[in-house]
């Protein structure tokens, strides 16, 4: 078994069949590839393309296995909470240039928030600004 985890920088981006294999793997935990798919909705993947998908997860570092004879069990090597922080890093610096304002202008300006949505934001904002101040005097 290889396993292979970089801390500081996480590999390659996830096409959406990948994202897709490793969502239901993180929920999982572990599991077979005859496991992966039945958790798939239907039309079901082939299990050929499953089995490539879960071999190029693990060639990107993603995913780990044990190997029973044949049969191999799979598991994330890489959580889904550093995924997401790598993903939304990267989604930040490619389309908002790193700007937590300009994030919250776009969605703002969009219209897509309701009012509730912007109270409980604000309310998130104050509580951070709050445990800054008392952290920082």
């Amino acid at each position: 078994m290889s396993v292979k985890k970089n801390t500081h920088e996480l590999p390659l981006q996830l096409t959406r069949a990948e994202e897709e294999v490793m969502q239901i793997l993180w929920e999982m935990e572990k599991g077979l590839v005859h496991d992966l798919l039945g958790k798939f909705p239907d039309p079901k993947p082939a299990y050929n393309t499953v089995s490539t998908i879960i071999r190029i997860l693990e060639q990107k570092g993603f995913v780990g296995h044990k190997a029973y004879g044949r049969t191999h069990e799979y598991f994330p090597v890489i959580s889904k909470a550093d995924y997401t922080k790598s993903s939304f890093s990267g989604f930040m610096t490619n389309y908002f240039s790193n700007s937590y304002k300009s994030l919250t202008s776009f969605f703002a300006a969009e219209g897509k928030l309701s009012l509730k949505e912007l109270e409980e934001i604000q309310k998130t904002i104050n509580e951070e600004i709050r445990k800054q101040k008392e952290d920082n005097p």
